[in-house]
């Protein structure tokens, strides 16, 4: 008799090569290590969605391609209702992990089908370009790989021009008729250290005269040579019970140093062409494919902290002040503001010159631009109703036996819970505010589309302002009295 492997079983396997992952200063195998077993086996159990009959058809499409499905990450939208296919499935997913998990590959896989969707138009800059990132749209896509992006160089002197200081860039050293060998750094790789592959380019305009510098690449996780080195794990925590959150959904982040990795041509999708890196940058349907997933996710997050946040109001008896009514009406607007961004943007989607139908970007780079403010707001009520409770949450096991139970009761436990109940209440809440992945997460959400002021200043300089110069207009000149 036959067994069947599941999808993320499957995924678990290939994990079981000779990456490079450094934690704590060794060199370890993420799938016997204590800091990614609870990551790992909730990015399984997700990937089980796709085998299981009650959840498969939201989650996933059938293709006719590889005749099986396949996640809704790798659909291209040919009708709004592919765009609502898509949103649906990104909604489970974020649902299952609370938001919290930012890089679970449907943000990636969408990038790599908007690149894929529109293929033709880098035509002029590489003939070449097409054809392969056709080829390996089909191949992780048969495969459910999963996969990550990393754009950024390290910290070492941000003050030179780009370019200028080699060692905080990743660069081609040399190429032969097999590939190209790359050498240099790129962070914050999260998910690479359990991640199939990464797609790495730079995040910058590179200027014309430093082409070694201006390459796209898809890196297999475990190449000889590339070095993943983890920041300290969240999930290390000795009580699972005590860090719910923390012990399942740490995404590791890490960086990444390239000792001599080679690459094979087919998976150098672009080289030594700093416009075509810089179009790949803008591409508006990657960007719309894959951020349309990130507000959808922050969205779940939202949602989230104001249930954790209300539901404490209610235990502590202060949902009936009004200056508490106030910030738990502020935690709701927000949260109804990115829904309704969400909504316009599938609503007012349209199909592009190749018939991709598309979120529309505008209200996603809304959603995300107010995101990085949102949510580190949301975190600051929740610290302020909650307030002395987030330090006096009692360490170990809570059901307590023997004299002091009473006294847990009597003087831990809320308006309708007893004190164990009350207590995991507030052991959510510390994860969100006070713990290191409640620290990562506030980070996470102000920077992870980059830098918010050029973001914001950005928007404002593509808008086509024309239209509000117009509404003045009419105010300048001379009245005819």
């Amino acid at each position: 008799m036959s067994t069947t492997i599941s999808r993320g079983q499957t995924y678990l396997q290939r994990l079981n090569d000779e990456r490079n992952v450094w934690l704590d200063g060794e060199r370890i195998r993420v799938t016997e290590h204590h800091a990614f077993r609870g990551t790992l086996q909730t990015i399984e159990s997700l990937f089980n969605l796709m085998d299981d009959a009650d959840t498969r058809e939201t989650v996933a499409y059938w293709d006719e391609q590889t005749n099986g499905y396949v996640h809704q990450a790798f659909q291209v939208p040919r009708n709004a209702q592919e765009i609502s296919s898509r949103a649906a499935a990104f909604r489970l997913w974020s649902d299952r992990t609370y938001g919290v998990m930012s890089r679970l590959s449907d943000y990636a896989r969408s990038r790599l089908t908007g690149w894929y969707a529109t293929r033709d138009e880098m035509a002029a800059h590489d003939p070449s370009y097409g054809v392969k990132i056709a080829a390996y749209y089909d191949e992780a896509k048969r495969k459910d790989a999963f996969l990550t992006i990393v754009q950024r160089d390290p910290q070492i002197n941000r003050a030179l021009p780009v370019g200028e200081d080699e060692d905080a860039m990743l660069r081609i050293i040399s190429k032969n008729t097999e590939g190209v060998v790359l050498r240099g750094a790129k962070m914050v790789a999260t998910a690479a250290p359990y991640a199939d592959d990464i797609i790495a380019y730079p995040v910058q305009r590179i200027p014309g005269h430093r082409p070694e510098l201006a390459h796209m690449v898809i890196v297999a996780a475990g190449s000889p040579g590339l070095h993943m080195v983890c920041r300290e794990s969240f999930a290390t925590l000795e009580s699972d019970t005590a860090h719910p959150l923390s012990s399942q959904y740490d995404e590791m982040d890490a960086v990444l140093f390239f000792d001599d990795v080679f690459v094979p041509w087919e998976r150098v999708l672009l080289h030594n062409n700093a416009e075509a890196v810089w179009q790949i940058r803008c591409n508006t349907a990657s960007s719309s494919l894959a951020y349309h997933q990130s507000i959808i996710r922050l969205h779940s997050k939202l949602e989230f902290i104001t249930a954790v946040t209300s539901s404490i109001a209610k235990e502590i008896g202060v949902d009936s002040f009004l200056n508490v009514q106030e910030q738990l009406g502020e935690m709701i607007s927000q949260m109804h503001t990115i829904e309704g961004l969400i909504i316009a943007s599938e609503a007012q989607a349209v199909p592009d010159v190749y018939g991709n139908w598309l979120p529309a970007f505008k209200y996603i780079e809304t959603a995300r631009n107010l995101g990085n403010r949102y949510y580190p707001r949301a975190v600051e009520i929740l610290k302020t109703i909650a307030a002395g409770g987030l330090i006096q949450i009692p360490s170990g096991k809570l059901e307590l036996e023997g004299s002091i139970s009473p006294m847990m009761n009597k003087y831990l436990g809320g308006v309708t819970m007893q004190a164990p109940e009350k207590i995991r209440l507030f052991q959510l809440a510390w994860e969100l505010t006070g713990s290191p992945l409640g620290a990562r997460h506030d980070l996470y959400e102000r920077f992870y589309a980059g830098d918010p002021v050029r973001n914001r200043a950005s928007q404002y300089v593509q808008y086509d302002k024309k239209r509000l110069y117009a509404r003045v207009e009419p105010w300048l000149r001379p009245s005819d009295e």
